[in-house]
């Protein structure tokens, strides 16, 4: 089974990928992870993005692309896995296209975790996370029982992201519907396309999740 999430930053795609990944025994794929690995693996791959990376260039998409397709087809991924943060242009998805086929593979589905932008915006301005043991809170709906003081490992200390802030959080979900949201009209047509509700409860969302997952399950 194969699945890519589509959603927003800060939709909960990560988040939703892991759950799925535990229950079903699927990888979850962040082109981001794989770029860093290709690039300390010293594969001829990540030595050329390494190059462009210290040129302070974008990694172009034949890079990405053939990043992708080594990874797809290693022993791990014969059971199926979750794209998170890929495709991200129609270009690309038309590559993802040409390299499943060419290795007898296909998209199961494509899960689109729909949420509202403001209220991204404040579910992204608001989290920080502890600095000793790195678990999560939010201004609003994730506070530590004892103010200050880590529910998970007692730290005191805690960061936020930089880009956490409004004014990027707001171009990079310009980005995501200027480059990324003409996908779902792209999936729609092949029938492919599962959009849940973003603004549910977690454990909503996960359900529904798991709801298109099954029945993806049952057709194969």
């Amino acid at each position: 089974m194969n699945f890519i999430f589509l959603g927003p930053p800060g939709a909960g795609k990560g988040t939703q990928a892991r759950l799925v990944q535990e229950k079903y025994g699927l990888i979850q794929l962040s082109t981001g992870d794989m770029l860093r690995a290709a690039v300390s693996a010293g594969s001829e791959l990540g030595q050329k993005a390494q190059k462009i990376i210290d040129a302070g260039k974008l990694v172009p998409d034949a890079i990405m692309t053939g990043m992708l397709a080594e990874r797809i087809a290693e022993a791990d991924c014969e059971n199926g896995f979750i794209l998170d943060g890929f495709p991200r242009t129609e270009a690309q998805a038309e590559a993802l296209d040409k390299i499943l086929g060419a290795q007898g593979k296909q998209l199961d589905a494509v899960i689109e975790i729909k949420v509202d932008d403001q209220a991204l915006v404040r579910r992204i301005t608001g989290r920080f996370t502890c600095s000793k043991c790195g678990a999560g809170y939010h201004d609003e709906f994730l506070r530590p029982a004892q103010p200050g003081i880590c529910d998970t490992c007692g730290g005191t200390e805690f960061a936020r992201r930089t880009d956490d802030n409004e004014k990027t959080v707001v171009e990079r979900l310009t980005a995501y519907h200027v480059q990324t949201e003409p996908l779902l009209p792209y999936y729609r047509r092949t029938g492919k396309l599962h959009t849940v509700d973003g603004m549910a409860e977690i454990g909503e969302v996960t359900r529904q999740i798991m709801a298109v997952v099954d029945s993806s399950l049952e057709r194969v």
